[in-house]
């Protein structure tokens, strides 16, 4: 019997083995324009079957527009016309919240909020669907003090800083209860805590100020009925038994060029209590490899990540302009290949 992607999905999650893997794969850029010229037509971009899908969230992140600075809905302003955006002038220009409010709910899901989502819903039934709110707590603390502020808030202003994270928590909740009324399988939170070393604030700072607030958001996503699935970049090894311990279920990104962050290791020590998403190297193999090793890379993750379920096969990345067309080709064919699927 054939799965659905959905199904495909759920029993990766419950640690159970599919007649392939289901993958995600993304592109940034030129890359799919690229491929279209390679494969004479853009029919390929039908054989790619994402076996999660993202829905439409609440629009929180900087808008992309014309302009080259944006003003965010907490009062941030941000330099959008260059790769990448930045930050230009935060809203909390001193360790003090005295003045400042959120966004109110009703700002941030305007009237009809829900309609487009469940269209979405409706149209994609077979698929794993999940649908989240942009940045963390982390980051938008960052947003909302700089990005350096912040961090000689935690030690400079504790208590400042914990108010904050503890008054994002709340806000986020009241998010995340709008879009627990959603027919969705799981909700995506995203938050960059580490970088290529190791956790930004350090383990024990992590454990002290995030950890116990973001068990509450992954407790709210499961007492719904809702997976719990989490972006995250860098080196978060360490980490990785706290999240597992608070609810996480999904962990994706999984870099392999950052510190203790090998793909293979990390499914050796933590491969029966997560499941990992993604792993194929956005800044090495997809970019830097040759196509033949890129495909025995794909079919080395497909083998031994997928062993015993706990594994959804995606570049840790989406693709970026800089991948050289032959290897954007690599990934896409042997993606299909595992999954049964031969281009025209």
């Amino acid at each position: 019997m054939r799965h659905t992607p959905r199904e495909r999905v759920l029993a990766q999650i419950h640690h159970r083995e599919t007649d392939y893997v289901p993958y995600t794969i993304r592109f940034e850029g030129d890359v799919a324009e690229r491929l279209d010229v390679h494969y004479g037509s853009d029919v390929w971009r039908s054989l790619i079957d994402n076996a999660i899908r993202r829905l439409p969230g609440p629009d929180l992140e900087v808008r992309r527009n014309n302009d080259a600075c944006h003003t965010d809905l907490y009062g941030s302003t941000w330099r959008v016309d260059r790769r990448t955006f930045h930050l230009v002038e935060p809203a909390l220009k001193t360790p003090s919240l005295e003045g400042f409010a959120f966004p109110d709910m009703d700002t941030i899901f305007e009237p009809g909020w829900d309609q487009e989502v469940l269209q979405a819903v409706e149209q994609q039934k077979d698929r794993f669907l999940v649908i989240g709110f942009g940045t963390g707590l982390f980051e938008r603390s960052w947003g909302l003090r700089g990005f350096e502020n912040a961090l000689m808030d935690i030690v400079a202003h504790p208590d400042f800083y914990e108010e904050l994270i503890e008054r994002l928590t709340d806000h986020q909740m009241e998010i995340v209860e709008r879009l627990l009324t959603l027919p969705v399988d799981g909700i995506l939170f995203a938050d960059d805590w580490s970088y290529q070393q190791g956790v930004l604030v350090g383990a024990e700072r992590w454990r002290r100020i995030f950890k116990p607030r973001l068990a509450r958001l992954y407790q709210r996503a499961h007492e719904a009925g809702k997976y719990v699935l989490t972006h995250c970049c860098g080196s978060m090894e360490e980490i990785l038994p706290d999240v597992i311990e608070i609810g996480l279920d999904v962990y994706q990104s999984v870099q392999p060029e950052a510190k203790n962050n090998d793909p293979y290791e990390l499914k050796r020590k933590y491969g029966d209590q997560i499941t990992f998403w993604g792993g194929l190297g956005a800044q090495s193999a997809i970019p830097f490899g040759t196509p033949p090793e890129i495909r025995i890379e794909i079919a080395r993750l497909c083998r031994e990540k997928g062993r015993g379920g706990g594994y959804i096969l995606a570049p840790a990345k989406a693709l970026q302009p800089g991948t050289p067309t032959e290897n954007a080709v690599a990934v896409v064919e042997a993606f299909l290949q595992q999954a049964g699927v031969t281009l025209p």
